[in-house]
């Protein structure tokens, strides 16, 4: 596990290979990384499913309305969702979309992001200037690789855990 510099903007997500942590980027990104740990605080990341997951791209999860495997997932409404939160407006930025960033999912629209993030498989630079970049994975990359593919996947896996470094 890489070295915790600051635990309140460091997350943990427990997968069912391991732990995953990512470094967020509150100076790059503020609201979106305030979004993630007020959710994670709530519990509202726990069970919920990666449901698009793609071989050479990236894996998407966070629709903590309809993607929790725990209290009644609805699989073909999974992605569709977010929290009952209001959406976040984009902070983009000049950080690339390399593998292992994190990423906003959102609608069409720019401003439509609130609980769904994905994680890059690879480096995927057409994605520049067009998603919130704020965070990157410093430890457990390779538990993200081992995700189950589909969209969605026929089995999917799931976040069984997401906690702010800080109350870890």
């Amino acid at each position: 596990m890489a070295e915790i510099k600051d635990p309140e903007n460091t997350i943990i997500i427990e997968l069912k290979d391991g732990a995953v942590t990512i470094e967020l980027l509150s100076d790059i990104a503020p609201a979106h990384c305030e979004r993630m740990k007020e959710l994670a605080r709530e519990g509202a990341y726990d069970g919920v499913v990666f449901h698009r997951v793609i071989e050479g791209f990236m894996a998407q999860t966070g629709d903590v309305a309809h993607g929790n495997a725990d209290t009644g997932l609805n699989i073909r409404m999974a992605g569709t969702g977010g929290s009952d939160k209001p959406d976040l407006p984009a902070e983009f930025s000049r950080i690339p979309h390399d593998r292992g960033t994190l990423g906003a999912a959102r609608s069409a629209n720019p401003n439509s992001a609130n609980s769904q993030f994905f994680i890059n498989f690879k480096d995927n630079h057409f994605l520049n200037g067009q998603y919130t970049v704020y965070g990157r994975v410093i430890s457990g990359m390779e538990h993200v690789d081992k995700i189950t593919r589909g969209e969605p996947p026929a089995n999917p896996d799931k976040m069984i855990s997401m906690k702010v470094a800080a109350d870890a």
